[in-house]
């Protein structure tokens, strides 16, 4: 199947490199990791996997992401997709 959408998300520059670099090293890039993330939570219709915590908490995996969600964490996050967007079809 052809890659012809793109997905945009942000982070910590830290947490990228690390996670690069643990991807590299198992022979895969971190591009590829989150294909397949997105591969197995339609085939699993929901998360992939059970997030550590919630096995010893029983908080849901919303509540243990939720941190990590904000209105203006979304906001910004919305605008920088418009303008980026913008400035592509400029």
């Amino acid at each position: 199947m052809p890659k012809e959408a793109i997905a945009q998300i942000r982070m910590d520059a830290e947490m990228k490199e690390t996670v690069e670099r643990i991807y590299r090293n198992l022979g895969t890039t971190f591009a590829e990791a989150v294909r397949i993330f997105a591969a197995q939570s339609i085939k699993e219709k929901g998360f992939p996997f059970v997030p550590k915590d919630y096995a010893v908490n029983n908080t849901s995996a919303r509540g243990l992401l939720k941190e990590y969600a904000s209105a203006d964490r979304r906001k910004l996050e919305k605008e920088a997709f418009i303008k980026a967007m913008a400035a592509k079809h400029e």
